[in-house]
């Protein structure tokens, strides 16, 4: 299988923990390169879910090494939490088989105030975050004051850098109103933390081309979506992250001459949670998948939007990652309509637009044109060959593929791993 990269190819929330966990069997290495604890990859084993924030889904399979690199931001706590849930539901974590970069950036109680008290004080122009301070963090990264996971090795290099950050730091949480931080105990508990995760941290840039050397294939986990890049995304409704194909190889260390493959998720429909322009969002689906106890974040547990497909925006996904096949998630979730929407282009002030404009309130102005295909109004989880997929179901794929320019490898018509149905003939030839 090489290395290959997975993405998200619309708002995120696709699947892609499904989708990486099917695709790990076939690699020896995954690596998470960006995002924090504010992204949940879902994969449910048997009877068994698993949520997983920081830790890349490879986790769940015996005998795969998991990284999560330098381009990620930890919080160190909830790193800690997360490996105890996990070790509590059978899943044996050590540095045999979960490694993490020494620099990664450390994510404080201090970035989650600041996350939250900004939200409040821009009031209706909120971003829709999670408040998991993911934006400071990665804010005091590139203002080149923030906090690497190597420093709270060495406690007293660690307690000399939060000292140098607690003056403006105060400042900033006085200007909010916001109680000031106990900088004896974040320290405390931090180191702690660090204690607890030591043996697992290391360079992992040379780790990865030393696996690579040895011929080891690697999955690249990307978190969020393409519509959530810091830079192609509909800024500022985004993450503060690369969420794109490039963002693998600068998150993780590795050129993008070592990369073989770029595979997108996307949902046969459209989600996206948070605030920002979503041309085709539709409150009868969203109402329909609600009602269906689909939809609701993982971490947050927020209800996501939801719209049709929109193949514009997922076309310049293709583009801008160089998506080579896509895997299409949560089909099933389409079984019970008898017509559905495919949005083809946009309207704005009543011309057309055929790609999804950089300025945020030119995107919010387009309205969808769509075109209806009818439904298949029977239930698709128990299909486990393309074949056994109804007709319009398969005619369905077919043209959204079409649409956005990429051949089908993967589809998925439910959470189980069973529910994965292998469509590309190279995967085929593989399994």
């Amino acid at each position: 299988m090489a290395n290959t990269v997975l993405v998200g190819a619309q708002w995120g929330d696709e699947g892609k923990g499904k989708v990486i966990d099917y695709l790990t069997d076939r690699v020896d290495v995954v690596v998470r390169s960006q995002g924090g604890n504010n992204a949940g990859h879902t994969v449910v084993v048997g009877e068994t879910k698993y949520i997983l924030r920081l830790i890349p889904s490879g986790i769940l399979r015996p005998g795969k090494l998991c990284v999560i690199g330098n381009g990620v931001v930890v919080d160190p706590i909830s790193l800690c939490e997360e490996i105890a849930e996990l070790k509590s539901q059978g899943v044996e974590i050590s540095n045999k088989n979960l490694l993490i970069s020494e620099g990664a950036h450390l994510v404080f109680p201090y970035h989650k105030l600041i996350d939250e008290k900004r939200e409040i004080a821009v009031g209706r122009n909120k971003i829709g975050t999670t408040k998991r301070g993911i934006g400071p963090a990665y804010g005091d990264k590139i203002a080149r004051v923030g906090i690497r996971l190597g420093d709270l090795l060495e406690p007293e290099l660690f307690k000399e850098g939060l000292e140098s950050r607690s003056q403006e730091v105060d400042w900033f949480l006085e200007k909010y109103g916001a109680k000031p931080i106990d900088w004896r105990e974040l320290s405390r508990v931090y180191l702690a933390a660090g204690e607890q995760l030591r043996e697992m941290v290391t360079n992992t840039v040379l780790e990865l081309h030393r696996l690579m050397e040895a011929g080891k294939a690697i999955l690249f986990e990307g978190a969020q979506g393409t519509f959530l890049d810091i830079d192609h995304g509909t800024y500022p409704y985004v993450t503060s992250s690369n969420t794109t194909a490039g963002g693998a190889c600068t998150g993780a260390g590795v050129p993008p001459t070592r990369i073989d493959r770029v595979v997108g998720a996307m949902k046969a429909y459209t989600t996206r949670v948070g605030e920002g322009p979503f041309p085709t969002e539709d409150q009868g689906l969203s109402d329909m998948l609600h009602a269906m106890g689909r939809e609701y974040g993982a971490v947050t547990g927020r209800e996501r939007r939801c719209g049709w497909f929109d193949a514009v925006a997922t076309r310049f996904a293709v583009i801008v990652n160089g998506i080579d096949e896509m895997a299409v998630t949560n089909l099933d979730g389409l079984d019970q309509l008898e017509t559905i929407k495919i949005c083809v282009g946009y309207k704005r002030a009543g011309k057309g637009v055929d790609s999804p404009p950089a300025c945020v309130r030119q995107f919010g102005k387009c309205t969808p044109d769509y075109i209806e295909v009818p439904g298949w109004k029977e239930s698709t989880t128990g299909a486990r060959k393309y074949e056994d997929l109804p007709e319009n179901a398969r005619r369905y794929l077919e043209k959204v593929c079409k649409l956005i320019g990429t051949r089908l490898g993967l589809v998925g018509v439910g959470q189980e791993r069973e529910q994965t149905i292998v469509v590309n003939e190279r995967e085929r030839a593989t399994k």
